[in-house]
C-alpha cells in the first residue's frame, strides 16, 4: 500500500489542558512519520476555510469559534502532518471516536476528552476524515516547504 499523509491538530482545549506532549508522543510512538509541525494562532479565515464543508450547518459559527480558541483562553493549535501506510485510518484510530464518551479508552479522546455539561464535545484533536480531505487540509495549514 502507498504512503499517505494526514493532518492532525491539537485543538485549543488540548493546549489548555497542557497535554500536547502526551498527544504528540502517542502519534510519534506509532509507525507514522512526523513530516510537518507548527504552532498556529488560528485566524477567522483559516477556521472558516478548514470547516468550509460545514458552512450552513447550525453549529458552524460555534465550531469556528472553538478552533480559534475562543472557548479555551485563545490558545493556539499544534498542526502536524504524519505520513505512512494507511495514515488516515491509523491516525483516526489513535484519536478515537468524535464523542469522547464513545472513544476507546486508550485513544487520545478516550483518555483526555470530555463532554461538557452544555453538551460540547471537548475532543482535543482533529484528524482528517479521508485522503481527499487530508490533501485539502494539509495544503490549507502548510506551505509545501514546511513539510518534509
Amino acid at each position: 500500500m502507498k504512503a499517505e499523509s494526514v493532518l492532525v491538530l491539537i485543538k485549543p482545549d488540548g493546549m489548555q489542558k497542557a497535554i500536547a506532549g502526551e498527544v504528540i508522543s502517542q502519534f510519534l510512538n506509532s509507525d507514522l512519520k512526523l513530516t510537518g509541525m507548527k504552532l498556529v494562532q488560528v485566524s477567522l479565515k483559516l477556521a472558516q476555510s478548514h470547516y468550509g464543508h460545514l458552512r450552513g450547518k447550525f453549529f458552524f459559527k460555534e465550531i469556528v469559534s472553538y478552533l480559534m480558541g475562543d472557548l479555551h483562553g485563545k490558545n493556539p493549535v499544534v498542526a502536524m502532518v504524519f505520513t505512512g501506510t494507511d495514515a488516515v485510518a491509523k491516525a483516526r484510530r489513535m484519536a478515537g471516536a468524535t464523542n469522547p464518551e464513545e472513544a476507546d479508552p486508550r485513544s487520545v479522546r478516550g483518555k483526555f476528552g470530555r463532554v461538557t455539561t452544555k453538551g460540547v464535545f471537548e475532543n482535543l484533536v482533529h484528524v482528517s476524515s479521508d485522503i481527499t480531505e487530508a490533501r485539502r487540509e494539509i495544503a490549507l495549514w502548510f506551505k509545501k516547504e514546511e513539510t518534509i
